[in-house]
């Protein structure tokens, strides 16, 4: 179900968490408004701080990104993605298969974390040259441990999926799937030695993120200025010193 209504607030120069709802709206063809990247009453990033600040709103959002649908506020990247699913097609109708659907989802919310936590270990609030031995420390142990953990594990429910047909679950992409491409796309950016090595051992994983690339939402947005470059401010940052390949 398409809704004019959806305004998307997130940081208007990276990628970030919110991409993963760009990419849905966007797959989808829905028409939303990116509010903290438009210009004009009631939009801009003064704008989204006055929704983050306002002392009277009952359920105010901690942090961007945030939706509002309607008369919903709605916070947390995995929880917008629950809200959108079933709306944009891109989720089971089905109780179980949606819960399933935001498992994944919330499987690669944490694996965000980490892969953000490569090049700020100890604080977001530094900067990562004041912590660059430990963020060496960190990409070694997430390299060797963390990425083949999380790879193995998706391209596990790949294989398992009856529906067979490319897809993390059922026959159909759900949100998962888009959220599984932006992460491998992300990697490739920030680890490319690394990546290169890990995607070898992993096709259905490679198969999946060259299939999403394929859908033709994702073609057209991927190819236009809405879509936000990777860059070193954003979660997924090239530092070639963490990078490396067996």
């Amino acid at each position: 179900m398409k809704n004019a209504s959806y305004r998307l607030y997130y940081w208007p120069m990276i990628q970030g968490r919110g991409e993963f709802i760009r990419l849905a709206l966007e797959d989808a063809g829905a028409p939303y408004v990116d509010v903290a990247r438009a210009s004009g009453a009631g939009l801009g990033m003064d704008a989204m701080f006055r929704l983050m600040r306002d002392p009277g709103l009952a359920r105010r959002p901690l942090a961007p990104p945030f939706l509002v649908d309607g008369t919903r506020i709605i916070g947390q990247t995995a929880n917008i993605l629950l809200h959108l699913g079933t709306r944009l097609g891109l989720a089971p109708r089905g109780l179980d298969d949606r819960l399933w659907v935001h498992q994944l989802d919330l499987t690669i919310a944490d694996f965000v974390v980490e892969i953000h936590d490569t090049h700020h270990p100890i604080a977001s609030s530094l900067y990562y040259e004041d912590q660059a031995d430990a963020a060496a420390k960190r990409s070694k142990i997430f390299l060797e441990e963390r990425l083949p953990k999380f790879l193995d594990y998706f391209e596990g429910i790949l294989a398992a999926n009856p529906a067979r047909g490319g897809w993390l679950t059922g026959a159909r992409a759900s949100t998962a799937d888009l959220g599984l491409f932006q992460v491998v796309a992300g990697l490739r950016y920030a680890f490319p030695n690394a990546m290169a090595a890990a995607e070898v051992e992993r096709p259905r994983v490679s198969a999946l993120s060259a299939q999403v690339a394929e859908r033709p939402g994702i073609a057209a947005y991927l190819a236009s200025p809405r879509r936000i470059a990777f860059n070193e401010s954003g979660i997924f940052r090239r530092y070639n010193v963490l990078d490396w390949a067996d």
